[in-house]
């Protein structure tokens, strides 16, 4: 009495699954690297053992150089709060913050030209620090 098997099973072993969930892993880590925008300025943060957890909407940098920065791009510092009241208005951002990243070695009066700026419009500043 021979016996027959209904249903047979497919030796082969298809890859087609496993390579569509590596290219959704790609183009996922592809997208979410392009949203992170480092900081690209080199500088010597003062050290601070508080940290805030307060979320910056834009930060201003002032390189051991006194050149001003905002984001990566170069600005006179006359031009800072113009640039800075344009974008908010234009964004509709109520009570922005800014963060500022000063080099330790920078004179006090370059950082208190941009507490100043942020002090007449009301903005909330927060000084960057490295942590200890």
């Amino acid at each position: 009495m021979a016996l027959k098997r209904r249903s047979k099973v497919n030796p082969n072993f298809s890859m087609s699954s496993m390579t569509d969930i590596v290219f959704l892993l790609l183009i996922f880590f592809m997208v979410t690297s392009t949203l992170i925008a480092p900081n690209a300025l080199k500088l010597l943060l003062p050290q601070s053992s508080h940290q805030t957890s307060a979320t910056a909407i834009t930060s201003i940098s002032i390189s051991k150089d006194l050149n001003y920065y905002i984001e990566a791009n170069q600005i006179p510092v006359e031009d800072i709060e113009g640039i800075l009241q344009h974008r908010f208005r234009s964004e509709g951002i109520e009570e922005p913050t800014i963060s500022l990243h000063c080099d330790h070695s920078i004179p006090v009066h370059a950082m208190v030209k941009i507490m100043n700026i942020a002090k007449d419009n009301k903005w909330k500043l927060i000084l960057a620090t490295q942590s200890n």
